[in-house]
């Protein structure tokens, strides 16, 4: 599935390419799902085009059954059903993923719940707890809490002892976040945050805020944070300028960063899925974190996917199912 020029959602189409071939340290995974991201979207508008060397297909994560192996792979891994983060190719019968970015899917777990896991897993764990450095009896106020990262931030928080304040924009995706565990839901429509956030936290601010807006927002998220809070941004849809108060800044010796996860190196994000392995997949192979799921739409139907996301309502996940099959 891909698009000849980039435009509206309509633009998408059905392709066909020749069968990928494994190189050393790859995989080639029968797709059965694969999750449908923002991203996917801004490259479909032509702002965001994939890095070198990775497929022009949108699709950054995928669930489905190893069906090949490259040069340099453990023999054992055919046959195995994972998901994977990818660099794109995802919206295919057939994609090729990094040995080291996949992760084993039990057969407890639905490829379906698989394929809407590892891109908002790998870009919350690394912002939250590695950028972030978010630790146990911290706050943490996460923007957009009913979207595929807000709702992974929100329930990886809450099991690693975060406290999580989040933004949403209506009364259901509010109470959606808040049966997700969220400590405070702030209607961003309705309600300052940063009157709230102060008023929650008895004026100390939170300790992280993960920001998907940038823009205007970069200011009174500032407001937002406690002395020695770390202000990661991960997206920029508000726009990507924004102006700052540097005096509160220095005042509160605050820290601003951010990061792209697609561009990264294959060892980078090799050495991510690692500690993803060790700390916070468990909790997802024994169930005690699943994906908040929103609809599901045939390969075919991915231009009604897209129009989904954009159109704002969704609360979790969006995924396309390429093959069905668990």
């Amino acid at each position: 599935m891909g698009f000849d020029q980039p435009g509206p959602p309509g633009v998408l189409r059905e392709e066909r390419h020749p069968m990928p071939v494994p190189a050393a340290g790859q995989v080639l995974i029968r797709v059965a799902y694969a999750g449908v991201n923002r991203p996917d979207v801004i490259q479909r508008q032509g702002f965001y085009p994939a890095p070198p060397g990775a497929s022009p297909i949108p699709g950054l994560e995928i669930a489905g059954t190893i069906v090949g192996i490259g040069g340099e792979v453990e023999p054992e891994l055919l046959n195995r059903r994972v998901c994977a983060l990818v660099a794109g190719g995802g919206y295919a019968e057939y994609c090729l993923a990094e040995a080291g970015q996949c992760l084993a899917v039990p057969d407890t777990m639905p490829l379906r719940d698989a394929a809407a896991i590892p891109e908002t897993l790998f870009t919350v764990w690394h912002n939250v707890f590695e950028r972030g450095l978010a630790r146990e009896g911290e706050t943490l106020l996460v923007h957009g809490g009913t979207s595929g990262i807000g709702t992974m931030a929100i329930m990886l928080g809450k099991q690693f002892g975060l406290q999580v304040i989040a933004t949403a924009g209506s009364a259901a995706k509010c109470a959606a976040a808040r049966k997700l565990g969220a400590d405070l839901v702030v209607n961003y429509r309705e309600a300052d945050f940063v009157a709230e956030v102060a008023r929650h936290t008895e004026g100390r601010g939170a300790d992280v805020v993960l920001d998907m807006v940038s823009g205007s927002y970069v200011a009174r998220n500032l407001e937002c944070l406690a002395e020695d809070g770390r202000h990661v941004t991960i997206a920029v849809l508000g726009g990507v300028k924004a102006e700052l108060n540097m005096a509160t800044i220095m005042r509160k010796r605050l820290t601003l960063t951010g990061s792209t996860l697609r561009p990264r190196s294959n060892g980078f994000k090799a050495l991510l899925a690692d500690e993803i392995r060790r700390n916070a997949w468990p909790l997802f192979a024994d169930g005690t974190i699943a994906p908040v799921m929103d609809r599901t739409y045939p390969l075919a139907e991915a231009g009604a996917a897209h129009t989904r996301m954009e159109e704002g309502e969704h609360i979790g996940k969006i995924v396309l199912e390429v093959a069905g099959a668990g």
